[in-house]
């Protein structure tokens, strides 16, 4: 049977052609403005890097029918005003240098792919010029004509796509694109500290949102305009970030895990003052708070990364928001480690929150609601291991004493030898069902879990034991050979050296196959293929992998959860206070292994307000 390919018709030869302006700024915009959102965040950056300290921005119907940006930067002469529409053409750059970009734009496409999809009408004045305006509607300029004006620029922007109506059926509600304009605002914001920002929606005449001008020092302005944005919980529950190695500076905020989101709605990303959503650092958020949050939960943080331009490609995408490091593993490191540093500084801190919620559910009526923290550890694995016996983990633990089962429920009176309520954790007063330990502090009373507690001890315990010695590793009787792919193959055997530290030992076997000659102890049954694969994927999305890493802490975790005290445990006086103090000495010990609180604080005044007093 003879039967022509589809692409050998006999057909005439498809001719070349040259596109013209218009269809050309038409295909820019769809690259550069996906939707109102992304209008409004080209007009506000251009503002910035007009050294604007005030930005004022309006829309209508989400910012389809107007969006209109004034700054009082710098602004623009009537000689500059046709040049701004034309593409490719910028005062950011000369063009000798791409890598050395210090500003937030620099192609030199918003203005007049804009003007290609909308009507845009642009008033500016330079200090010392008269004030002009120029107006372009689907890529059709008009005269530059002299306008009024303060010293700055407005750009209007009306019936965003009118030129391209197929782009208005992608458009999603009114009250949708709007909140989509909120958040790229908040997040400039958040960049920007010294700049005052407004956002009206005209239609409502009423305010979304505010930001004035922060005063003082730069980490004190910061904190002041994350407070207005994020919250004063969030500030409350966060711990400073400032970290710097090779040239990398990183500094911002990171919140306790128990101040968690259920999306990654709270993450702030920025490199180089940039808002970005990039998957390195989102994939080193993740490794940071790896083992203190449970599953399906996510971190609050806002964290700038900092260095040279040269270090870091912006130019690998249209919309700016995806960068590209020089030297990936450095900056991941730096924000893997810093998160991690700070977590074990933060000690036994408890998120402010764990508290007020549990407030929340405390009422005078009959049907009292239960305050619940779920979300244990499920992870990709189950693997079957020899644990050690719970009295065996118990036998180590300095706090521990013999003969508990009969001790009966404790009630501590306090006396002279007591220990000192102005401890972090105060000192235990009573166990109440012989699960929860009551503390006296100097301003309230410390609710633990002990159960949950002591898990995060053992666990930490454990860990520190296998950095100092290792983790153990069992050979193969026979080594078990992965065929891959050889591309596949050198990424794996790339990060063996890591590998081999969480006890997993890997060799090349020639072609794309890989040997696997070692696993780790702790791990009985093991499928090889599957989990090098599993790190192969994790490689190709986000040039780094800890799933090995998980599954040793999984197993560990598991360990301490068996090896702690137990739900139902009675415990006296000197057990209950040393487990406070070895809370104390512990990092993240604010949290058990599966994310959840070990403790609240209910302060003196929120107990009063609770009687009416």
């Amino acid at each position: 049977m003879n039967s022509q390919p589809p692409n050998m018709h006999q057909e005439a030869r498809p001719v070349i052609r040259q596109l013209d302006e218009a269809a050309a700024n038409r295909i820019a915009a769809g690259e550069v403005v996906e939707r109102p959102a992304s209008a409004v965040k080209e007009l506000v950056e251009n503002a910035l890097d007009a050294g604007a300290s005030r930005v004022e921005i309006a829309i209508s119907k989400g910012g389809k029918a107007l969006i209109r940006v004034t700054d009082d930067g710098c602004g623009m002469t009537a000689e500059d005003l046709p040049l701004a529409l034309s593409r490719h053409a910028t005062s950011k750059i000369d063009g000798s240098d791409l890598l050395d970009i210090r500003s937030f734009g620099f192609r030199g496409e918003a203005l007049p792919s804009l003007g290609a999809v909308g009507r845009l009408t642009v008033t500016s004045r330079a200090a010392g010029f008269d004030g002009a305006e120029i107006g372009v509607s689907g890529g059709r300029i008009s005269p530059v004509k002299p306008a009024a004006g303060n010293r700055g620029t407005a750009v209007e922007l009306r019936d965003l796509f009118f030129a391209t109506p197929a782009r208005l059926k992608f458009l999603r509600t009114d009250r949708a694109e709007t909140q989509a304009v909120v958040e790229v605002v908040r997040r400039l914001a958040m960049a920007e500290p010294y700049v005052g920002f407004t956002l009206i929606d005209e239609d409502e005449g009423r305010t979304l949102f505010r930001a004035d001008a922060e005063q003082g020092e730069l980490f004190g302005a910061l904190q002041t305009r994350l407070t207005r944005i994020m919250g004063r919980d969030f500030i409350e529950n966060a711990l400073p970030i400032d970290a710097s190695r090779d040239g990398i500076t990183l500094t911002g905020f990171a919140a306790l895990p128990t101040y968690s989101r259920g999306a990654a709605v709270a993450q702030h990303l920025f490199v180089n003052g940039r808002p970005v959503r990039d998957k390195l650092l989102t994939g080193a958020l993740r490794a940071g708070y790896m083992d203190v949050l449970p599953s399906g939960r996510y971190p609050a943080v806002v964290l700038f990364v900092s260095c040279e331009p040269h270090q870091v490609d912006v130019n690998v995408h249209p919309a700016k928001a995806e960068v590209r490091f020089r030297e990936p593993d450095m900056a991941r490191g730096l924000v893997v480690s810093a998160l991690r540093h700070a977590l074990a500084r933060a000690g036994h801190r408890s998120s402010t929150t764990v508290a007020t919620a549990a407030l929340g559910v405390a009422r005078t009526e009959p049907t009292l609601g239960n305050l619940t923290v779920s979300g244990a550890y499920q992870g990709d694995y189950r693997p079957v291991f020899d644990r050690p016996s719970p009295q065996a983990i118990a036998a180590s633990l300095s706090f521990q004493a013999p003969g508990f089962a009969e001790m009966p429920a404790a009630r501590v009176e306090p006396d002279e030898a007591a220990p000192s309520v102005d401890a972090p954790l105060g000192a235990a007063r009573a166990q109440l069902h012989e699960n929860w330990i009551i503390a006296q502090t100097g301003e309230g009373i410390v609710i633990v879990d002990q159960h949950a507690a002591h898990e995060r001890l053992v666990y930490e315990r454990l860990k520190a034991q296998a950095e100092m010695n290792g983790i153990a590793r069992q050979a193969l009787l026979i080594p078990e050979i992965v065929e891959l792919a050889e591309g596949d193959a050198a990424r794996i055997l790339g990060v063996a050296d890591e590998l081999a530290e969480l006890g997993l030992v890997i060799e090349p076997f020639g072609g794309g196959a890989v040997a696997v000659r070692e696993v780790p102890a702790l791990i009985k049954r093991i499928n090889a293929p599957a989990l090098i694969r599993d790190i192969l994927d994790d490689l190709a999305d986000q040039g780094s992998s800890e799933r090995l890493r998980a599954r040793v802490d999984a197993v560990l975790s598991s360990m301490a959860c068996h090896g702690s005290v137990r739900s139902g445990r009675r415990m006296n006086a000197d057990e209950m206070n040393a487990l406070l103090r070895e809370m104390e000495r512990t990092p993240k010990s604010g949290q058990c292994n599966h994310g959840r609180p070990t403790w609240i604080e209910l302060k003196l005044t929120d107990i009063e307000r609770l009687f009416g007093r």
